[in-house]
């Protein structure tokens, strides 16, 4: 059993499907004081926002924490995936409508910015062990 749990955790389709409604379900969540459908839009935006981010992310900072050297390897991949984040979900959630834009970002902007440095870091070391 314990095989088949870790196949499954290892599938990019899971992670997808896990962004998509965690999020999601955050974002209906943070916008449940506005009239139906406000927090359904939301919730279906921002989850079509986190599965695509989560299927972007860790290969966007490892396309860059090869092109840089040095502490730059270490700080700029997590901070432009982190801007990148910030902008897609402020611009579409604005064009989208969505009531309560900062409260239905915070949770998956916080979650890019803990994954981006904490992989970022990781790849940083083991470049820099083998260096």
């Amino acid at each position: 059993m314990a095989g088949a749990t870790q196949s499954l955790a290892q599938r990019s389709i899971v992670h997808v499907a896990v962004a998509f409604l965690a999020m999601g379900g955050w974002a209906v969540f943070a916008n449940r004081a506005h009239a139906f459908p406000q927090p359904l839009v939301a919730g279906m935006v921002q989850g079509a926002l986190s599965a695509a981010i989560t299927l972007v992310l860790k290969r966007m900072i490892e396309f860059l924490a090869v092109r840089f050297s040095g502490i730059a390897a270490l700080v700029l991949p997590p901070l432009v995936a982190i801007a990148l984040s910030l902008a897609i979900l402020t611009t579409v959630h604005t064009l989208a409508g969505t009531p309560e834009i900062l409260a239905t970002i915070a949770l998956p902007a916080g979650v890019t910015a803990l994954y981006s440095t904490i992989y970022a870091a990781a790849l940083w070391r083991q470049k820099v062990s083998h260096g």
